[in-house]
């Protein structure tokens, strides 16, 4: 699937379904995969409809009659533990010209993705789609983005995410404040930290880091947990944005 830049497959596995398959070897490695699973995963703890996200281990024969280089490389550095989340298929993208949404849905998903900092919910890449007439979130591999630089994620945790004023439906998103009050009562911190002890430890694994894997892990829990704590930092950030739209 030549669209985004993390370079997804489509393929079946031996369970007979398809799947979207977010590669080991794509661009930010187990990194997007880590954000592509936790994002997944606590969507749909909140009761968001996500595609089902299942680990895919990709063999040494998979793809190898592939006659693209570029494409056979990718599948060679990415063998082992992948993401797959269930391909939906015949389902539509959200075109926020065609599709509507109710404010406070719209302050849901906004209050979602300032959560998870997801920076890639925009007007020119909503990354929902539609379902059997229903709203469906997908690709959450640009969340956490604190992870890149492993800089202070005790600070990161408490940052309003002012990139959230690029959002589709910040525009939408009139009832914010409803909407932390109704998702802080939907998870709790044990949840999250369950989520988080999901992800697999190969994926954990630095080998030039001195952080160890389950260092690592800890970090995740941490920075998820001060996050639903201190929600107000990035609701008041989404709150101000919005206005700034209407004005």
């Amino acid at each position: 699937m030549r669209e985004g830049g993390s370079l997804p497959a489509l393929g079946e596995a031996d369970d007979g379904f398809k799947y979207v398959v977010k590669l080991l070897g794509a661009g930010h490695g187990k990194k997007a995969l880590i954000a592509e699973f936790l994002g997944s995963m606590i969507a749909k703890a909140f009761k968001f409809k996500v595609p089902e996200t299942v680990l895919l281990r990709l063999s040494n024969l998979f793809g190898i009659t592939e006659p693209d280089e570029e494409v056979q490389e990718l599948l060679r550095n990415s063998e082992g533990l992948n993401v797959g989340l269930h391909y939906l298929s015949g389902a539509a993208t959200f075109d926020p010209a065609v599709n509507e949404v109710d404010p406070l849905t719209a302050s849901k998903i906004v209050w979602l993705d300032a959560f998870l900092t997801n920076v890639d919910r925009t007007r020119l890449n909503p990354n929902m789609m539609i379902w059997n007439n229903e709203l469906w979130l997908i690709d959450h591999g640009a969340s956490f983005y604190f992870h890149h630089a492993w800089r202070d994620p005790e600070k990161s945790a408490l940052d309003p995410f002012p990139y959230i004023k690029t959002h589709v439906f910040l525009p939408y998103a009139t009832r914010l404040e409803e909407a932390d009050r109704l998702m802080r009562q939907a998870i709790t911190p044990r949840t999250l930290s369950k989520i988080v002890d999901l992800i697999p430890a190969v994926w954990l694994e630095e080998e030039t880091s001195e952080i160890s894997g389950e260092e690592r892990r800890d970090v995740y829990r941490k920075f998820l947990n001060d996050r639903l704590k201190n929600s107000q930092f990035f609701v008041n950030e989404a709150i101000k944005q919005q206005k700034m739209l209407v004005r």
